[in-house]
């Protein structure tokens, strides 16, 4: 990019997933943490209901207003009969240079942003579509994973159509007394359960349900220690220090209200007091996953560590949060990046990346025309 004038960003956040509000917090401190000398920012909302507001709407409700009024009016003046009315207001800015999608869970990061914004043939901070796909299926994930030996914990998929084939029992002697259970597509700890009788694990199916109609039923690990990684880079991507988070023993897991609503009672390890060895050894794990899943630009992958010190993946999240208490950038912050050096680089490596991709060609073209 020339230096003369400013980088023009289109910060997208919103989304109709169950992650809406944390997207709009973690867009708050990415808005407040980039130079204004060097960028201009143009807001994009997308609200519940899937409808991109103009950058004017977006900063009112940046600004504080209520939403649920600023989207209703906004509403009032789209064609509903030009099936692309929900996105038409991205075409408002015409002159944008990159693209940064912050949004989390559904229609976020599970590549259907990235789809949009490849047909826009614009840069963008992130994975791409199939990566942010597979890396938002858990499933799939775990998979791919496992194919490249890299250790996860054991796991059945339940789904409306078989899941009068795994009973509580079957599952109980697949996995062991304690499992949980988790929509496959979703993310930020929504609709998982743990189960240790039959009530618990028919009930947990049953909301898990409401939000995928894919459910995984995992092994649990025996009084784990949960540590996360966070990822920079593309074709050459790093690792930060690790981080431990220490939760409640009144909770039984890092949930959506530890991560994003409530962290008082919750310690953040940064980093993370284990031994060099694991640390190491959890390092390369977040870095061959990352590779195996061809992500690029940034993630934050989870683990459990079990009481012998052994480490098994757990999550990988392809666009975390940035909020106040995330630990994305937490934990580049205790590795020597701070947060306005990070979304620096992050801009560079979604640059870096749209450059290396147009030189692939999609036609066929004679080598000697070339």
């Amino acid at each position: 990019m020339s230096t003369d004038k400013k980088i023009h960003v289109g910060l997208l956040f919103g989304g109709n997933s169950s992650e809406h509000d944390v997207s709009k917090r973690s867009a708050h401190n990415i808005y407040d943490a980039m130079d204004k000398d060097r960028y201009e920012i143009s807001l994009f909302m997308f609200t519940k209901d899937g409808y991109l507001l103009s950058d004017a709407s977006s900063r009112r409700i940046f600004d504080g207003e209520p939403e649920e009024q600023v989207v209703k009016e906004a509403v009032q003046t789209i064609d509903e009969g030009n099936p692309l009315s929900p996105i038409l207001n991205m075409g408002e800015q015409r002159d944008i240079d990159v693209y940064f999608p912050i949004i989390h869970g559904n229609l976020g990061e599970d590549g259907t942003i990235q789809g949009l914004l490849r047909l826009l043939q614009k840069p963008y901070v992130g994975s791409g579509i199939l990566a942010s796909a597979i890396s938002f299926d858990k499933d799939v994930t775990k998979q791919i994973l496992t194919h490249n030996g890299i250790r996860n914990t054991k796991y059945v998929v339940v789904t409306p159509e078989n899941r009068t084939e795994y009973s509580y029992e079957i599952c109980r002697d697949l996995l062991g007394e304690l499992m949980f259970l988790k929509p496959a597509n979703q993310g930020s700890s929504v609709g998982i359960h743990k189960a240790t009788n039959a009530q618990e694990f028919e009930a947990g199916l049953d909301d898990a349900f409401r939000y995928d109609f894919k459910v995984l039923v995992e092994q649990s690990i025996e009084q784990p220690e949960e540590v996360e990684v966070s990822i920079l880079g593309n074709e050459a991507p790093k690792a930060s220090k690790v981080g431990r988070i220490v939760v409640p023993k009144s909770d039984t897991f890092y949930d959506y209200n530890n991560k994003f609503v409530d962290a008082s009672g919750v310690q953040f390890e940064l980093p993370a007091s284990i031994t060099p060895e694991l640390a190491k050894e959890v390092q390369q794990m977040a870095l061959d996953a990352f590779r195996v899943l061809g992500c690029c630009g940034l993630a934050r992958i989870d683990f459990l560590v079990d009481h012998d010190q052994v480490p098994y993946l757990s999550e990988i999240n392809t666009l975390p949060g940035f909020t106040n208490i995330s630990l994305y950038p937490q934990l580049w912050e205790v590795s020597g990046i701070s947060y306005e050096k990070l979304i620096d680089q992050l801009i560079d490596l979604a640059f870096a990346e749209f450059k290396r991709r147009s030189k692939i060609h999609y036609d066929f073209t004679p080598l000697d025309a070339e």
